[in-house]
């Protein structure tokens, strides 16, 4: 059981190098872009005041890097996690949509039309995601009750864990924004998780 008022900072990894190119990265390792790292440091400051008791983040350079940035101001260093990574997308990883729509035009539709379902060619589903990072992400909670933590992971990953918590269904993942840098702030009360706060961009 998870104590009440334990709180999750949940992040989204600032921006990356070549995002305005809209290519699918899943596991590809790919730094974080100047902006990405203001990014994070604005979200940092924004945690400065907070009691946070450890960092979390996905072992992708992204997420590494803005865990280091939002946990600087707490002297903590981010523990890495691997079952926070992004959803491996196969072989569509470092390819665009139209790309992908060019080539596999029916298993692009067939996405498209089940996002909560459908697995990546070569990668993984939503339900593989999910099996993964839900039960890493409800241990680390578990491990502070009562405290107040800071994760860092993806949007797909980010996306699935908001949907489990809050018991909405897979096909719901899209309607839930992950901008680059991202807060959302999730709070379990007794056996019940909260959302507090959703998508909240870094000011810069």
């Amino acid at each position: 059981m998870v104590a009440a008022g334990s709180l999750i900072y949940l992040f989204r990894h600032g921006e990356v190098v070549l995002a305005e190119t809209g290519r699918f990265i899943g596991h590809l390792d790919v730094p974080l872009s100047a902006r990405g790292e203001r990014q994070s440091a604005a979200q940092a400051a924004r945690l400065a005041a907070i009691d946070v008791a450890a960092v979390f983040a996905s072992d992708l350079e992204r997420a590494r890097r803005t865990g280091e940035i939002i946990g600087a101001p707490h002297q903590l260093k981010p523990t890495v996690v691997p079952a926070l990574r992004e959803m491996a997308m196969g072989r569509w990883e470092g390819l665009t949509a139209a790309e992908i729509k060019q080539r596999e035009p029916e298993q692009f539709a067939q996405w498209m039309s089940s996002v909560g379902e459908f697995p990546f060619p070569d990668g993984e589903s939503i339900p593989d995601l999910e099996a993964r990072a839900w039960p890493a992400f409800e241990s680390l909670a578990a491990a502070h009750a009562g405290r107040a933590i800071a994760v860092v992971a993806h949007g797909g990953t980010n996306r699935t864990l908001i949907c489990r918590a809050l018991g909405l269904p897979r096909g719901r993942l899209l309607a839930l924004g992950q901008g680059y840098g991202a807060l959302t702030v999730l709070e379990r009360i007794g056996q019940a998780w909260h959302l507090r706060h959703l998508n909240e961009l870094p000011m810069l």
